[in-house]
Formats: structure tokens, C-alpha cells, sequence
């Protein structure tokens, strides 16, 4: 019974796609808890990312609290369609998203956008650390995944369109900065090969400060990302 609201919601984002334009998931799906980091640029990544994974995960998705918990309107349609629950973004965000240790615990998958709000141009914003902690307090691993089309079906400030929509999943990573390099290269490899490994290895290496830890493994990391929008 408890599967019963999930499966809903993956049935009513798989038809609602299949009505507009269509729907591809690429790579290996989760299998079990995580915490899993997309590139945010429509209202519509979270329906895709409902459709794609499986109910049995009973996926949770982190959403801003100033926008969708500002009434109870919006507050109910986050809820009842996504499983969103409420991360501020004007600071206190990181608190909200260590209290959804537990979801994980509970076998679930949370859904974060660590860029924090949805891109205007396309590009992938610098990431901000709560994805991180949040998986480091889990000890859960991060996964990828990168959304195409969803910013044609439904534009920020337009209307809903007919646009095919991917959803490819890349395997798990150990922080958000290979997180970052996959979601940002030309043409991500599903499951990086010895040679793309070295290659985003070397190009971690070159951005990273001296004496600077690892985000997945120091929630403290402040030198990479931004801490909180002010």
C-alpha cells in the first residue's frame, strides 16, 4: 500500500508524456537509496524523473519553499503530484535537506537540483553542497542524471509544448564536481570508460584548490560551490 501514491504518479507523468512528444530513459536506473542530482531548466525535470524511475523507490523530491509551500494551492499540487517536500532557499536549506536523512534511510530516492533554480540559457549552474551532505549523512551514493527536452515541452514563463523528452542516468559518482563534469561534457558517457575517467579526473585535479577535501566526502567544501543564495 505504501507504493500505491508512487506508482500513481509514475502512471500519470508516463501518460502525461506519452501525450507530449514522448519519453526515453537511457543508463542504468537506480536500484536502491540515493540521492540523485539533475540539471534543472522546466517545471517538467521532476515529471520526468517520476516517469523514469521506478515506483517501488518512492522517489522524494526536494522543492523550494518559497515558491511551492507559499500557499496552500501550490503547496497541495507539490505534495500530491511530485512527493515534494519543502527546502529553503534564502538560507536553512542544508538544515532541510539533512532532516530527509531519513527518507533515505527508509530505501527512497531523493531527487535535488543543487544548481538551486531552474537555468534560463541552458547551462548548468555551479552547484551548491546540500546534495552532498546530505549524501555523505545517508551513506548513500550520488547519482547523475541529465534531463534534455524538457525545458521545449515546458519553458520557464511558457507553455506547454510537444517535445521529446530524455532522461539518462549515468552511474554513481563518489562527488558533485564528476557530478558537474558529466552533466556539463559535450557527450557524457553513460558509465565513463578508464579513459573518460582519467579525463575527468585530470580535470577535477586542475580546478581543485590545494588542501581542498573531496564535497562527497566533506559536507564542509565551501571553495567549489555557493553556500546558500543570499
Amino acid at each position: 500500500m505504501r507504493w500505491v501514491g508512487a506508482i500513481a504518479r509514475r502512471a500519470l507523468w508516463r501518460a502525461a508524456f506519452a501525450c507530449s512528444g514522448g519519453l526515453e530513459v537511457e543508463g542504468p536506473v537506480p536500484e536502491g537509496p540515493c540521492v540523485l542530482v539533475a540539471n534543472h531548466s522546466s517545471h517538467a525535470d521532476t515529471a520526468a524523473l517520476l516517469a523514469a524511475l521506478p515506483a517501488r523507490l518512492r522517489p522524494r523530491v526536494a522543492a523550494a519553499a518559497d515558491y511551492w509551500f507559499a500557499g496552500p494551492l501550490r503547496s497541495f499540487v507539490c505534495r500530491t503530484l511530485v512527493s515534494g517536500f519543502p527546502v529553503r532557499r534564502g538560507g536553512g536549506g542544508s538544515a532541510d535537506l539533512a532532516a530527509a536523512v531519513r527518507l533515505l534511510e527508509q530505501g527512497r530516492v531523493l531527487v535535488v537540483y543543487p544548481e538551486g533554480t531552474r537555468s534560463r540559457d541552458g547551462r548548468v549552474a555551479e552547484f551548491r553542497t546540500g546534495a552532498a551532505r546530505l549524501a555523505e549523512a545517508a551513506d548513500v551514493p550520488i547519482v547523475p542524471v541529465l534531463l534534455r527536452g524538457t525545458g521545449q515541452v515546458l519553458p520557464v514563463h511558457g507553455r506547454l509544448r510537444r517535445a521529446r523528452v530524455r532522461v539518462r542516468f549515468f552511474a554513481p559518482v563518489q562527488d558533485l564536481r564528476a557530478a558537474h563534469t558529466l552533466l556539463t561534457a559535450p557527450h557524457p558517457p553513460l558509465d565513463p570508460t578508464p579513459e573518460t575517467a582519467v579525463h575527468i579526473r585530470s580535470a577535477l585535479s586542475a580546478t581543485r584548490e590545494p588542501g581542498t577535501a573531496d564535497v562527497r566526502r566533506s559536507p564542509s567544501l565551501q571553495s567549489l560551490q555557493k553556500e546558500e543564495m543570499s
